[in-house]
């Protein structure tokens, strides 16, 4: 199978940050004029589907730094974590769609979530408008100190939690994430019976992993990158077809035998319901004119991420190319959510 569309200082702090929780963070300089009217006094809100100090928290941040001289009253980033995202889109239906609100999301809850949850309350395709792609990042696959130190591969990871039941089990940033999806697939592949533990982020199951109480964790590899560095965790596989730019002495998945694994995580923009098509374009060059700036691109770097942008159009035929692949990997994998 091939890639589906593939087009620190940070560790500890991220960590601490995210189990302490932020709320409301605001990022503001000297107003020049509103981005889509060049009227509006009003703030940009960016909702977040996640706590502070995860990665989707990190490019809403990174963003609203660059954006924040676009608009006379500064920029929020609004902190709506939890129930998959759910909660932050229920926030962004119920905002006017005067160009003043928008969300900041995982690409999930336009790709996976449908598929996944019996009962959503949002329909991708009525209630978001698609805006802009943000950002991009490859998985790390994770052991810690419950694993020992003689696993180094993918594939000796995988003969160990087959002679050690007990032991088999993975965290994640919760049920149908990429990085659930990602070792669910390798348990489906490797034919493994693992237990998961959901967590509500991913600095959280850090934690976990960290003490040894937590045997394997895939996530964004900016989070991982700084941690493996400090000896706190060992990153076995990334989930690219080749080797990552950030973490270049760790083998692919695909180099590892398991090309179903391939996947990127990313980012995106959305409006709600409503917003039309001038307001769309226009919030989408923003975001590309914020995208090439020297600084969000070093802070993205930082991370682990690449920005990346696409129009509207081109965020919408994303999601509707990639929404059979995930129906396909949820029906492979068997995981369903309530």
């Amino acid at each position: 199978m091939t890639e589906p569309f593939n087009p620190s200082r940070r560790s500890l702090l991220c960590i601490a940050t995210a189990l302490a929780g932020t709320g409301l963070a605001r990022a503001q300089s000297a107003p020049t004029g509103s981005v889509t009217s060049g009227a509006s006094t009003a703030p940009l809100r960016i909702l977040c589907t996640a706590p502070g100090g995860t990665v989707p928290d990190i490019v809403a941040r990174r963003y609203a730094e660059q954006l924040s001289a676009r608009f006379p009253a500064g920029v929020i980033v609004d902190n709506r974590a939890g129930a998959a995202g759910r909660i932050a889109v229920a926030a962004l239906k119920q905002a006017a769609p005067d160009g003043n609100t928008w969300l900041l999301a995982q690409g999930a809850v336009a790709t996976v979530y449908p598929h996944l949850y019996d009962k959503l309350a949002y329909d991708p395709l009525a209630d978001l408008r698609p805006v802009s792609m943000a950002a991009e990042a490859v998985l790390g696959l994770a052991v810690g100190p419950a694993v020992p130190d003689s696993v180094a591969t993918l594939g000796q990871l995988v003969e160990w939690l087959r002679r050690h039941p007990a032991q088999a089990n993975y965290g994640s940033p919760g049920v149908g994430t990429l990085p659930h999806l990602m070792v669910a697939l390798l348990a489906n592949e490797a034919r493994l019976d693992l237990t998961h533990i959901p967590f509500s982020a991913g600095p959280a199951a850090l934690v976990e992993l960290m003490a040894g109480r937590l045997s394997v964790l895939a996530l964004p590899e900016g989070l991982l990158r700084p941690l493996q560095a400090a000896g706190k965790l060992r990153v076995l596989a990334t989930s690219g077809t080749a080797r990552s730019s950030f973490l270049a002495g760790v083998a692919s998945v695909a180099e590892q035998g398991y090309p179903k694994l391939v996947m990127r995580e990313w980012f995106a923009f959305f409006m709600p319901a409503g917003a039309t098509p001038a307001l769309l374009d226009a919030a989408s060059q923003t975001i590309r004119q914020a995208a090439l700036q020297a600084p969000l691109r070093a802070a993205l770097g930082e991370s682990g991420m690449l920005a990346v942008t696409s129009s509207p159009a081109e965020l919408a035929e994303r999601i509707a190319a990639e929404q059979p692949y995930w129906r396909g990997v949820i029906a492979a994998t068997g995981i369903r959510a309530e």
